[in-house]
């Protein structure tokens, strides 16, 4: 029938040498899925953060391993940044505190990457990044709680406000390590310094109250961070995650 409707269409525009080719719609079909599913991003921004942050703990263990790697890794995280900018204007939260963080962020990074710097400015960068992340999360919180309507962005910015709860501990625990080398202990070179991938580990596995890590803080500092995160990730989940349920529940009951 569809192939029919084809060559129809081919016959009232006149083109008598044209024939239906099954192949030319499969091919035509490509970009439009592409533009559809860009154009969804759009709409969801939060998908799209939640995306990039998925796929950044997908990729970190490569990032890590080279110096190449390395620099793919700071790349990607200029991107997470302006992902995340795009997202918080959303949100009711002044914009120009998170672009000043992050442009920041950007600065100290380049100059951490290209000149002689003090001991102390990995210090300073970890906690600027946490900062940022802090307010990025905030502000996400902030939007889902503007209103009495779960939409599906909103749905979606819960699980991209976890990874940004998650970067920003992390980022926590690089500062608290740069400043008191040892703070972190595991089985594996337990003198020896965390790397990104095991203080994000640390983190998801506390934010999400599982605790299974092999990470174990020693010095004060850093058990008073992890104890923060273990508090703050069981109030979003009964704070923030169960109010966007319940709502989620009342609109289907009105439906």
């Amino acid at each position: 029938m569809i192939q029919s409707e084809q060559e129809t269409l081919f016959a009232i525009r006149g083109d008598s040498t044209a024939h239906y080719n099954p192949r030319m719609t499969v091919t035509a079909s490509v970009p439009s899925r592409l533009l559809s599913a860009l154009g969804y991003l759009r709409r969801t921004p939060s998908a799209g953060l939640l995306l990039v942050q998925l796929l950044g703990i997908l990729t970190y263990p490569w990032m890590e391993a080279s110096p190449r790697g390395r620099a793919v890794f700071a790349g990607f995280g200029l991107l997470v940044l302006g992902v995340t900018l795009r997202v918080v204007r959303r949100s009711p939260w002044l914009t120009w505190l998170g672009i000043v963080l992050a442009i920041v962020v950007v600065a100290l990074s380049v100059v951490d990457a290209i000149a002689p710097h003090p001991a102390s400015l990995p210090v300073v960068i970890a906690a600027v990044e946490s900062a940022f992340y802090f307010y990025a999360a905030g502000s996400l919180i902030a939007y889902m709680l503007q209103d009495w309507d779960a939409t599906t962005d909103e749905l979606f910015a819960a699980g991209a406000t976890f990874t940004l709860l998650a970067w920003a501990f992390a980022y926590a625990y690089v500062a608290c390590q740069a400043l008191l080398p040892g703070s972190f202990s595991a089985p594996i070179n337990p003198q020896g310094p965390r790397t990104w991938m095991e203080l994000l580990f640390l983190s998801v596995a506390l934010l999400s109250s599982v605790g299974l890590s092999d990470i174990l803080p020693v010095t004060g500092l850093a058990r008073a961070i992890v104890m923060l995160e273990s508090f703050a990730g069981v109030m979003y989940m009964a704070l923030v995650v169960s109010r966007l349920i319940s709502l989620t529940m009342l609109r289907r009951d009105r439906a």
